[in-house]
């Protein structure tokens, strides 16, 4: 990347994963270390009204081939 150039993103979102009742979530840590190992990095989460996480978005340099 040039000094003159903007870094252009990607972006990804994922939903926790849910346990065996559907409503409490399985610590995500494993997947979001295999994602961070793509280059992909946790930057903001979207969450429901009335609490708990509904969304992790991340995202990750595009580099020019």
């Amino acid at each position: 990347m040039g000094t003159n150039q903007r870094p252009a993103w990607e972006y990804k979102t994922i939903e926790p994963p849910k346990g065996l009742t559907k409503r409490e979530t399985i610590d995500p840590t494993a997947e979001l270390n295999d994602l961070g190992a793509d280059g992909w990095e946790l930057t903001a989460t979207i969450d429901y009204d009335k609490g708990g996480t509904k969304l992790l978005i991340l995202k990750r340099p595009v580099y020019d081939e």
